[in-house]
């Protein structure tokens, strides 16, 4: 029998795949427990409609990842930090304060998680950050801390 996967089994395959199995298997795990549908014309149809859906929303997951990175580049957040004697900085700037930052003063919503900090911002100056913005798309914000 001709299944659709609609997750992920294990040694059998990935969401959307087309298996072969038998019809016991099919009947009374992958059917009763949602795991698969049978692969008739209608379901075969709706399935190469949702994958080309998918594909066009990705496309434009893309498209709006680069257009954020180019937004990125020419905006400099500012972080007002209380330093010590030479520029040294109580502390370090997180990606949590600079994701409010930008929040607050570009309107940008930018998970922290997607922040990456080569090293530890601890003295003032201007720095430059990296935002991943999609799996291929990656954008340079810069990051300038001010004596409070």
């Amino acid at each position: 029998m001709k299944v659709i996967l609609l997750e992920d089994v294990k040694s059998l395959g990935k969401k959307g795949d087309i298996v072969d199995v038998s019809d016991g298997y099919a009947k009374n795990f992958l059917l009763t427990r949602k795991k698969g549908v049978e692969a008739n014309s209608k379901n075969m149809n709706d399935l190469k409609l949702k994958k080309a859906n998918d594909e066009k929303v990705a496309a434009q997951n893309l498209q709006d990842a680069k257009d954020t990175a180019e937004g990125l580049s020419d905006k400099t957040v500012v972080l007002k930090l209380k330093a010590g004697e030479g520029g040294k900085t109580f502390g370090s700037v997180s990606n949590k304060e600079i994701a409010e930052a930008a929040k607050e003063q570009f309107g940008l919503d930018i998970d922290k998680k997607k922040i990456v900090i080569s090293e530890p911002i601890k003295s003032l100056g201007t720095y430059e950050v990296t935002v991943k913005l999609h799996a291929s798309v990656t954008g340079k914000l810069k990051v300038k801390v001010e004596e409070a």
